[in-house]
């Protein structure tokens, strides 16, 4: 329940312990995730974590459980808001799009997107998603070694895919750019975002100088296809999702202008391929390292596909091979972390959050909560059957967050991660080099170095 600032009867929270001057500051910069598991472990589904020197300390109000996070994304949204610093590096970097925007801003773009991603546009995708993984199954005929890092390969399909959906026949013209200029935003993004306190964006700093120089080159390829998109003679637009964009109408005739445009497309590049990346590249790991369920997903594959091009309807003859990317996700969730800010005072869990407070969602902690998942960091594509599932609250697993402000291509992702999967492995077979691979939060869930598989062709 919601209460008055400054009332509330919940308990205090409790706090991880910390550095005498910097409390956690530094747990949270070299490993965040396992700072939040191990607040959960000491402290259980509330704690409040300090960081930073007196004058510039943040306080996190963590919240781990799955009632927790149902309360946070979805029974009391409207209290808890994307006001914190983190979102706003994004907003200013990636544009004021589906992810970043609120308010009347948020429902208009909703409105306008939302008949873009039915599930019969989506399932349209499909060709092209096939049509990507095909190329990427041939290359790596010529792997050296026959080895491949599956994570850098999987970033590399999702960005291929989702530009080819977005763009249409201009792919070419964006991928490049976009795989140069996105590294060194999101880096930039990463640590204003985490900085108790940052200089102005103005400032000639070297850092400054390279963000905003690979910011003008991404805008500038967008704004240049956006133009010439809106400029085609009527019934040449096209059927990209950046036509469809562009000619999309509310009821009341509302339209994207020119730069809403293109804050949607960037941010339908970052989230829409590196959070499918993520899935695909640890689907892979986990399976390379997990032999005897590999075989169980291939079979399922050869049984259902036999040699034809999977098309969206096979995801619901593939339950095996999407329980797989269900326990991936829950595992390695791409977005691991979630901040809000809580607009008024509330209790959660019976704990009592402070008006103002900075509130973390960890889908990584929830996600291995022992209540919920017995030998939390085993891989069990079993968790996932419909009755398993049923018997767990709803919020135990939010890979894709939850509530009103739910990911609205999460079934795109799904489409093309099991078609991209079970393309994958009909053709391969896949042994693990790197057994262990460390990960860290950035924007999305990422590997701290290659994840390397030897593969070895199985369909010649």
């Amino acid at each position: 329940m919601v209460v008055g600032a400054g009332a509330g009867s919940g308990v205090e929270v409790p706090a991880l312990g910390g550095a005498p001057l910097v409390g956690s500051l530094f747990e949270l910069k070299s490993d965040s995730l396992g700072t939040y598991l191990r607040a959960r472990q000491e402290h259980g589904d509330v704690v409040r974590i300090v960081a930073g020197p007196p004058g510039l300390r943040a306080e996190l109000y963590c919240v781990f459980s799955a009632e927790g996070a149902q309360q946070v994304l979805a029974s009391e949204s409207a209290n808890f808001r994307k006001d914190n610093p983190f979102y706003q590096e994004i907003r200013d970097s990636f544009g004021n799009g589906l992810l970043t925007s609120q308010d009347e801003d948020y429902l208009r773009q909703r409105r306008l997107v939302q008949p873009l991603f039915t599930r019969r546009r989506v399932d349209g995708y499909a060709e092209a998603v096939a049509a990507e993984t095909e190329a990427v199954v041939s290359a790596w005929e010529r792997a050296p070694g026959g080895v491949v890092d599956v994570s850098g390969q999987m970033m590399h399909l999702a960005l291929r895919t989702v530009a080819r959906i977005l763009f249409g026949t201009d792919v070419e013209a964006t991928v490049d750019v976009v795989d140069r200029c996105f590294p060194v935003i999101t880096e930039y993004v990463l640590r204003r975002g985490y900085s108790p306190a940052n200089i102005p964006r103005s400032w000639p700093t070297p850092a400054n100088k390279r963000a905003a120089a690979a910011m003008d080159e991404l805008y500038a390829v967008c704004d240049e296809i956006i133009v010439e998109r809106r400029t085609r003679p009527a019934g040449e637009a096209g059927e990209d999702l950046l036509a469809l964009l562009a000619a999309a109408k509310s009821a009341d005739d509302a339209e994207f202008d020119v730069t809403e445009l293109r804050d949607q497309v960037l941010v339908f590049l970052l989230a829409g391929h590196e959070t499918t990346a993520t899935s695909l590249g640890f689907a892979l790991h986990l399976l390379a390292r997990h032999p005897e369920e590999q075989d169980r997903a291939r079979e399922e594959i050869g049984r259902v596909l036999g040699d034809r091009t999977p098309e969206a309807a096979d995801l619901e003859r593939l339950p095996y091979l999407t329980r797989v990317l269900k326990e991936t996700m829950r595992l390695y969730p791409a977005a691991p972390v979630i901040g809000r800010n809580a607009v008024a005072a509330t209790e959660v869990d019976g704990h009592a959050i402070p008006a103002g407070a900075n509130v973390i969602l960890a889908p990584w902690v929830t996600h291995r909560h022992p209540l919920h998942w017995p030998d939390p960091e085993r891989f069990d594509p079993e968790r996932f059957t419909p009755e398993a599932e049923a018997g767990r609250p709803r919020y135990a697993w939010f890979p894709f967050g939850g509530g009103p402000r739910a990911c609205i291509g999460q079934h795109f992702s799904m489409l093309e991660s099991v078609i991209a999967l079970a393309m994958i492995l009909r053709a391969y077979e896949f042994e693990a080099v790197d057994t262990e691979v460390p990960v860290s939060a950035g924007i999305t869930l990422r590997a701290e170095g290659p994840v390397r598989c030897r593969v070895r062709r199985l369909d010649r």
